[in-house]
Formats: C-alpha cells, sequence, structure tokens
C-alpha cells in the first residue's frame, strides 16, 4: 500500500436484504474517505437487491447457487482490484469514517495483518427489546477493545488485499467459525486487533428465542473448534453467564406461580 490514497474494495455479501442493504449502501456513499468500489454478492437471492446495489451504482456478482457469506466474500475478493480489502454484511451501516481510518491504521502498521471493527450499541432497525439487549451486549462484550482479542469478525473486517491473498479466503465450510479461522491463520504471520475506529450499526435480531438459538449454535461451534495450544480465553466467563441467562429465562414462570419472590431468582441470575 504504497499509495497515499489506495483503492479500497468493499465487499458485500448478501441474500434477501434489499431493505437493509439500501441503507448499508447510503452509509458507504457517506464515506469521508475515497477512492471506493463497492462488490455486492448476491447469494442467488430472490428479492430485487441486485437492482438496489445497481441503483447505487455497486458492482454486482452473483453465486451460482446459494452458498452462503463465506463464498460470496470469497467471491468478490476475486473481483475486487482495491489494494485493501473491507468485508462488510449487508445488515451494518459504516459510519462515516470508518474507511479512512481503515486506511490510515493498515498504512501506519505493515504487521497488522487483519483489522477488525465494532458494532455501536444501537440496532439499526429492529427497535425490539431483545434487539436492543442484542446490541449492547455485543458492543460491550463481544467487540472488546482496547486490549488483544482472540477474536475477529468476518461482517466487519479490514484486510491488506495482499494478506488475503497470501493466507486464503474464508472458508467456505464453516458457517459460525469462520472469523476464528480466519483470525487463526493470520496471527500465524500478521497481527490483527479489532477497532473502535472502524464501527456501524448493526440490525439485530428482534426476539429473544432467535437471539438465544444463535449464540447457542455459535458458542457450541467454537468450543468444537478451539485448536491444541488455544486457550478459551474470556470465553469461559461468557460460557458461564450463557448459562445463567439460560436458566433464567427457563424459570420466568417463577413469578407467575410465586408471585413477587419467585421473581428474585431469575433477577438474580440476570
Amino acid at each position: 500500500m504504497e499509495r497515499e490514497n489506495p483503492l479500497v474494495s468493499i465487499v458485500i455479501p448478501n441474500y434477501n436484504r434489499a431493505h437493509l442493504l439500501r441503507l448499508c449502501l447510503c452509509s458507504i456513499k457517506e464515506q469521508t474517505y475515497s477512492p471506493i468500489e463497492v462488490i455486492v454478492v448476491d447469494d442467488c437471492g430472490t428479492d430485487d437487491s441486485a437492482q438496489v446495489a445497481r441503483s447505487w451504482g455497486a458492482t454486482v456478482l452473483r453465486t451460482d447457487v446459494n452458498s452462503g457469506p463465506s463464498a460470496a466474500r470469497n467471491l468478490g475478493a476475486e473481483h475486487a482490484r482495491g489494494e485493501i480489502l473491507l468485508f462488510l454484511d449487508s445488515d451494518i451501516a459504516l459510519d462515516p469514517d470508518s474507511v479512512k481510518n481503515a486506511v490510515t491504521t493498515l498504512q501506519s502498521e505493515p504487521r497488522l495483518g487483519a483489522l477488525g471493527g465494532i458494532l455501536r450499541p444501537e440496532s439499526l432497525v429492529s427497535r425490539s427489546l431483545a434487539a436492543q439487549y442484542r446490541a449492547l451486549q455485543v458492543y460491550h462484550w463481544f467487540m472488546p477493545t482496547g486490549r488483544p482479542s482472540i477474536e475477529l469478525h468476518a461482517a466487519l473486517l479490514a484486510v491488506p488485499a495482499i494478506v488475503f491473498t497470501e493466507i486464503g479466503g474464508f472458508n467456505p465450510r464453516l458457517r459460525d467459525t469462520v472469523s476464528g479461522d480466519f483470525r487463526f491463520r493470520v496471527v500465524q504471520k500478521y497481527d490483527a486487533r479489532i477497532t473502535a475506529d472502524i464501527s456501524g450499526r448493526h440490525d439485530h435480531d428482534s426476539t429473544l428465542r432467535m437471539i438465544l438459538y444463535k449464540v447457542f449454535r455459535r458458542a457450541r461451534a467454537c468450543a468444537l473448534e478451539w485448536r491444541r495450544g488455544e486457550t478459551p480465553g474470556d470465553s469461559v466467563p461468557r460460557a458461564f453467564a450463557g448459562v445463567l441467562l439460560l436458566t433464567a429465562a427457563l424459570l420466568i414462570p417463577l413469578p407467575l406461580m410465586f408471585g413477587v419472590m419467585g421473581g428474585i431468582v431469575p433477577a438474580i441470575l440476570v
């Protein structure tokens, strides 16, 4: 990245999220950095996402079959011309200085092979109590800043194109652990971290049922993917907290049976 303003390729995997894709693309138009090319990969969707992307000036690619976000990201990266790749999920709206900050940081730190962003503590569209809770939880817990992180998140991730080519793309066979696998390969040769200088608002799930399902599924998959020599780090207190939260959810009927006193136990667990 020798040029002062290298081209940044923003790669957006998308599947039937036209209503959110509009907000995502609008946030890119409002970036304080240029030049930017936008590549939207339509993962065999059935809505008008492709038309929406073209109307915002994006290059549109389409997978042959619905293959998941990892395959879509890899396809976008194959066609990208930028010196920096910024992977962005279509349900995230970037803050205006995010691309500029990503370029500045990657240029100033040659040893940095991947730079993850954080999600702000507000949901993009969903305004349910569950969505607001999830936004706060992700902001304060899942997106740690100011210290080395055991995680990166492919949903909001900047990578020098040369590094991406060197270590290989995202593993399309993985769904819930793809970010961990990618980070593991990056840190064999480079540094990686998360920064609050790259940020955006994500549209979180609107029901507690869906949130619990996703958290359980991903936590189980991550536990099975731990490699020899790795430590779970802050995943241990996370898992313990998850057990407490799940137990509290199961004890919600207690106030119905025992009145106000019955609500004390789930409240303490939360």
